[in-house]
């Protein structure tokens, strides 16, 4: 009985319960984790070498006072949600394609010149690929464990919300401006940017993502009237954004978000604990439904009046310069699939496109292609069919367990932040259909912070639930 009671003491894994005791350190982590969030968005997307130094170096910090917590605690507070488990096996997967199998595995004849044996074609972007995916892994699985408590969720997504409204607010005035530079600062000379991004199209899915969020709140009324305005104003601002990268994906995506938005609000915004079941279509869901088409005429026209029209055509399609109307993308997608045939079940390497590609293209050879321009297509090509079905799982369990979050909630806050953001990872996954928004390493972090807020189970104590009873009463009685 003694030796069991030491072990019971000693330091442990343990499940982080949403109830847990804040401490500072665990404050720490939680900073960290929205100043990481905040630094990959300004520092260009997070597509630089320096910049991407220094986001190891934050999630560095991230490890250190989410270890010493642990040492303060005697016990390691870790989330064991099993939507980790893809993204570790993508790590996995990494490291097998780095084995010298591939006179094994698949022909010799795949490469013109000797080259290192190894399943993946292009080693090194693998090896960085394997970084890459572990630092997303820790930030991850730190949001799932440290924004664990009414408190912090609604800290977060005001941090996400008014954040992501500054850079729209900085983008449309840049644009407006004809500023070919980002900041006055970087030339991007051979780039079309968008606020901090130097790619407009990743700049539209990190709109679409948050614009999301927002305007799940606002379906669900998650928050107090006072703040109704300050959503609104992000909404435009996050909108017009959107449509003045002159972004087809952008727009497409926009559009399925809201129409996702709408559904879950229809089906789930006013579904008690009880399961009390209201009409589908009754007057607060025609409301939200009405909205949303008053909501893209009223995007549209304020983009207009902004001078910004040119953009709004090019964005429905109506306005394209390039007579190839995929812009090279049917190309890019055909050579893809024989890549896929050749390398079906492990792939070419994490991130091992870009060398890949050279020895299918027909083309001429002037153009260096880096991504697939379709994120499932690439999957299937960086990392075969095990990969893809990693991805699969990944999705499947979003959606799985955010829908489970969405029907058992009874705040209305925690319901309209897992509406938000599931609809905001819906609008990026459409958007990858089309472009490969999530190699852009900030969004890839701000989509897996959004998974965290769709998935994680927070509960809300007894005592909070009266205190909103208590303060609805005075509302009503003032």
């Amino acid at each position: 009985m003694e030796n069991n009671t030491e072990i019971t003491n000693s330091s442990e894994w343990i499940s982080a319960p949403s109830n847990t005791k804040p401490t500072k350190l665990s404050g720490a982590v939680f900073f960290m984790i929205c100043l990481t969030l905040i630094f990959s968005s300004i520092a260009y997307g997070t597509v630089d070498t320096w910049s991407f130094g220094f986001l190891s170096l934050f999630v560095g910090l991230i490890i250190l006072f989410w270890a010493l917590d642990a040492w303060n605690r005697k016990e390691l507070l870790i989330n064991t949600n099993i939507i980790q488990i893809p993204l570790i096996g993508i790590v996995l997967l990494g490291f097998i394609q780095l084995l010298p199998l591939r006179g094994v595995m698949y022909p010799s004849e795949l490469l013109s010149i000797p080259a290192d044996n190894s399943l993946s074609l292009d080693p090194y972007s693998t090896k960085l690929a394997i970084v890459k995916y572990v630092i997303f892994l820790i930030v991850f699985s730190a949001s799932l464990t440290f924004i664990n408590s009414p408190k912090r969720l609604r800290k977060a997504v005001f941090t996400i919300i008014i954040f992501a409204a500054l850079m729209a607010f900085y983008g449309i005035l840049q644009n407006l401006a004809d500023a070919e530079t980002i900041y006055g600062l970087r030339p991007v000379p051979h780039a079309e940017p968008f606020s901090a991004y130097v790619n407009r199209h990743h700049f539209a899915a990190f709109m679409e993502m948050t614009i999301g969020l927002t305007l799940g709140m606002l379906f669900i009324q998650s928050t107090k009237k006072d703040k109704y305005l300050l959503l609104i104003i992000a909404v435009i601002l996050m909108g017009i954004a959107v449509i003045m990268t002159g972004s087809r994906g952008g727009l497409i995506s926009l559009i399925g978000v809201l129409g996702f938005l709408v559904l879950l609000t229809v089906v789930y915004g006013d579904r008690k604990q009880s399961k009390e079941k209201s009409p589908l279509f009754n007057k607060k869901n025609l409301s939200v439904i009405v909205g949303s088409v008053f909501l893209v005429i009223t995007l549209f026209s304020l983009t207009i009046w902004l001078g910004a029209g040119d953009k709004a055509l090019r964005g429905t399609g109506l306005q394209v310069n390039d007579p190839d109307f995929s812009t090279g993308r049917i190309h890019f997608w055909t050579t893809t699939l024989q890549i896929i045939r050749d390398n079906p079940i492990l792939g070419t390497g994490l991130d091992a496109f870009g060398v890949t590609f050279t020895k299918y293209d027909t083309w001429n050879g002037n153009l260096r292609l880096e991504q697939a321009h379709n994120d499932y297509l690439q999957a299937l090509s960086d990392g075969g069919i095990i990969g893809f079905l990693l991805v699969a799982v990944f999705v499947f369990l979003l959606f799985k367990q955010g829908l489970k979050v969405i029907r058992e909630s009874t705040d209305r806050f925690r319901k309209g932040t897992a509406i938000g953001a599931l609809a905001g990872c819906f609008g990026i996954l459409i958007h990858s259909l089309f472009d490969f928004p999530l190699r852009t390493n900030a969004n890839s972090l701000f989509f897996l912070v959004l998974v965290a807020v769709a998935v994680n189970s927070i509960n809300y104590p007894k005592l909070h639930r009266r205190r909103v009873k208590v303060k609805k009463k005075q509302r009503k009685a003032a």
